[in-house]
């Protein structure tokens, strides 16, 4: 069987999906969303999918819009599949889901420590336009967040 790749393939997350979720998000973040936050989101009729790779289910996206803007909330990719093009075929799928929308915009803040998600978003076209002081917390304090945005087209 040598060549067979599978195939990632991107659904709406449901509630089954949010025990997952809520699991691959605290395997990733020292101060994870709680299931209820992902919860809370698809009630609010946001934007949310996940990504499964032979049926299992290795990333999720949470976009919330706004007239004609959108809000990355929320991203991850299980840590075994980073580095392989999965993070980059969510953001595609969350822009896309964005534009058809509605958003002309897609705005998310991203830690500064988060060098790998800095480096993904920039190589995405999206531009650094501010900075919330303190806005992530951290081990020790809190840390800023990075606030960039991109034009959807």
């Amino acid at each position: 069987m040598s060549g067979f790749r599978l195939v990632a393939e991107f659904f709406p997350m449901n509630e089954r999906d949010l025990d997952s979720v809520a699991k691959l998000e605290a395997s990733l973040q020292a101060f994870p969303w709680s299931r209820g936050n992902f919860a809370d989101s698809l009630e609010a009729g946001y934007s949310v999918w996940v990504c499964r790779l032979g049926g299992e289910l290795i990333g999720f996206s949470v976009v919330m819009s706004v007239i004609d803007e959108a809000h990355l909330l929320n991203i991850g990719v299980d840590q075994r599949y980073q580095g392989q093009g999965y993070g980059g075929r969510l953001l595609r799928n969350a822009m896309q889901s964005a534009h058809q929308g509605g958003a002309a915009k897609l705005f998310l803040e991203v830690r500064p420590s988060n060098e790998r998600a800095v480096e993904l978003y920039r190589h995405f076209g999206f531009r650094q336009i501010g900075v919330r002081k303190g806005y992530y917390p951290a081990a020790i304090g809190r840390e800023d967040g990075l606030i960039f945005d991109k034009e959807l087209a």
